[in-house]
């Protein structure tokens, strides 16, 4: 399958952050692709909001160990009126997920953009 394709479809995403001490902060995620950007939906006060607002690089990867696609880059936050066309992708994608709809206790929503710095692998084992 091609990395375009595993984009579209592949439900989860590993997110790493990094937490204030360094130390790596490893969660999955529901993601959508556009363009070269990775876009997450998330509350203002989750862990990865708040180590992307002290340190900005992430590193991300799809679930399939076999076939690795890894990328890196630095995130920013967005919050306040979000992006409708990011919205739309990931409700199309998620079965009608509501990406900008809080939930308590992780405050407000935003959306997490990950432009890709590099790729580190594009689905070969190495």
């Amino acid at each position: 399958m091609k990395i375009t394709d595993r984009l579209k479809t592949d439900r989860n995403l590993w997110l790493c952050t990094l937490r204030p001490d360094g130390s790596a902060h490893v969660t999955p995620v529901w993601f959508v692709h556009l363009g070269d950007t990775f876009w997450i939906g998330s509350g203002e006060r989750n862990v990865k909001v708040r180590n992307v607002l002290r340190d900005p690089r992430v590193s991300l990867a799809l679930e399939d160990g076999d076939h690795p696609i890894v990328a890196e880059g630095r995130a920013r936050v967005h919050g306040g009126a979000l992006r409708e066309d990011v919205l739309a992708a990931l409700a199309a994608k998620y079965d009608g997920w509501d990406a900008g709809k809080e939930i308590a206790p992780f405050g407000p929503r935003v959306l997490l953009e990950v432009p890709i710095g590099r790729w580190l692998l594009k689905g070969t084992a190495q």
